[in-house]
């Protein structure tokens, strides 16, 4: 675990309302959940928010992991707060959750 990292991703979570770390960019997502969590923000009406491709950058790749206690890609943060993956994304986004919450987070 580097300590190092960890303070990155910290920073990048609480500096930014909304960052999805991902595999690949929502433009040209690397995997299918990547993919689905792009297009559920999208779908939001999220039109700007952090998306930080996993293997552009190894320490975040590695340690993220560590951060929420969340092994797996993409991972959500509105607000700071981890939201889930894309399976979680999708079902708060069919209950209009998601939405309250990207709402909060952009005003």
């Amino acid at each position: 675990m580097d300590q190092n990292a960890l303070e990155k991703i910290r920073k990048t979570v609480t500096e930014n309302p909304i960052v999805l770390y991902m595999k690949g960019t929502p433009q040209f997502p690397q995997c299918g959940f990547s993919g689905r969590a792009a297009q559920v923000l999208k779908a939001c009406g999220v039109q700007s928010y952090v998306a930080v491709n996993v293997f552009d950058d190894q320490e975040v790749y590695d340690n993220l992991k560590y951060y929420a206690d969340f092994p797996t890609f993409p991972q959500c943060y509105i607000n700071g707060e981890l939201i889930g993956g894309s399976d979680i994304m999708l079902a708060m986004s069919e209950t209009g959750e998601l939405q309250k919450l990207i709402q909060g987070a952009l005003k």
